[in-house]
């Protein structure tokens, strides 16, 4: 019997542009290509779980072995989005057929004269920004007047940035909660994130980021999991992603490493259930800000990591690794990619094969169900027959 099961979520790291990626402007796009494609770039412990034994990943430089360790499969996102939120969502067995909206105008006239109404203060920039780019253009102003930074991108946020000095991290916090309350019906935006800073310019944010995310529109696995008496140990931003809901312990991080740090933590730790962690540094400080090389040493690091991890598993544990969309920091523009993601599932019980190209990320979620015990009554087919041993 499997007592735990490790879902480790690097964040953006698709493996290849999806079928539909034209519709979504990202044909071509590639983030895993792109990070191979770096000079000293290597990742042996993913390598012998099969990373590039997934179809259409191997070159000549990074061939598919002979033996891999873990099971693996390409899997597609049903769901109509490239985004953090509906991507999670989907691993966690929702299938989206409506995208959340986005605003590429910025906000309506409405929505932000009454976010300024209720948070008495003034509004700058609102439209598509880098978040780093809008701290460097509007960061003084803001220092000058008070007046929040309130700006979005290609994906369903509304973003709020504001100098601790200026607007105290709980205010911000309760800001967000504010913004989250009035982002409803045809604006109920995936998130609405805190995006403090802190210094002078050139300013830089702090790790206090917070997301305030919309309801799952149903039960996830999480729900089903906590229900049904297991635990859902949450690392990263996880818990912000599903509001909270079906969460039954959270563990917050400043980082990749200090994300696997936690992860490492809870490995010590007697439960029974699901540890589901992000590593969000791959997106919001490789990914997004187009560092090809960052992004490919943090994979590295994480190889490392993973490695450790490893060593110390139990044999009633089960490792999956996968990712929640594209953010190829090579391709155009500073936005997410419409990508397929990989699945490695490692263990003593599982059985290395090949699961080929899978339809929907929810089949992580019902392959988890399945491993666990529960019943299982969202979207997704396990694929648990075929893998254990």
């Amino acid at each position: 019997m499997i007592k735990r099961v490790f879902l480790i979520v690097l964040d953006s790291c698709g493996v290849g542009f999806a079928h539909d990626a034209e519709k979504f402007g990202d044909a071509g796009a590639y983030t895993l290509g792109s990070l191979m494609k770096q000079e000293g770039f290597s990742v042996p412990t993913l390598q012998k779980l099969g990373l590039f034994n997934i179809s259409n990943v191997a070159t000549p430089a990074f061939p598919a072995i002979a033996s891999p360790a873990g099971a693996f499969a390409r899997i597609e996102e049903l769901s109509n989005g490239k985004d953090t939120t509906i991507g999670h969502w989907e691993i966690a067995g929702i299938y989206s057929p409506d995208p959340l909206p986005v605003f590429p105008d910025g906000f309506p006239d409405e929505i932000i004269d009454e976010f300024s109404k209720l948070t008495g203060r003034g509004v700058l920039c609102n439209k598509p920004y880098s978040g780093t780019d809008v701290i460097r253009d509007y960061g003084e102003e803001h220092m000058k007047t008070g007046a929040l930074i309130v700006y979005t991108s290609a994906d369903s946020v509304f973003q709020i940035a504001a100098h601790e000095s200026v607007v105290p991290i709980d205010e911000l916090y309760d800001i967000c909660q504010q913004a989250r309350k009035l982002l409803d019906g045809k604006y109920r935006v995936g998130r609405v994130i805190a995006r403090p800073f802190e210094g002078v310019w050139p300013f830089k944010r702090t790790s206090r980021r917070h997301d305030f995310s919309a309801l799952p529109p149903s039960d996830t696995l999480l729900d089903l999991l906590k229900s049904q008496g297991l635990e859902t140990y949450c690392i990263g931003k996880i818990s912000d992603i599903f509001a909270g809901q079906g969460v039954s312990k959270c563990v917050r991080t400043v980082s990749n490493s200090d994300g696997m740090d936690k992860t490492m933590i809870a490995q010590q730790e007697d439960f029974h259930g699901l540890c589901f962690v992000n590593l969000v540094d791959f997106d919001s400080a490789y990914g997004h800000r187009r560092d090809a090389l960052g992004y490919a040493d943090a994979l590295m690091d994480f190889d490392r990591r993973i490695a450790e991890f490893i060593d110390k598993m139990n044999t009633d544990d089960v490792l999956m690794i996968t990712a929640d969309h594209g953010c190829d920091p090579c391709y155009n523009g500073t936005d997410h990619t419409r990508e397929n993601i990989p699945w490695i599932v490692y263990g003593d019980c599982i059985k290395p094969i090949d699961l080929g190209t899978l339809p929907t990320y929810s089949d992580i979620a019902a392959t988890v169900a399945d491993m666990l015990g529960i019943k299982y009554t969202l979207s997704g087919t396990s694929r648990y027959e075929r893998i254990k041993k």
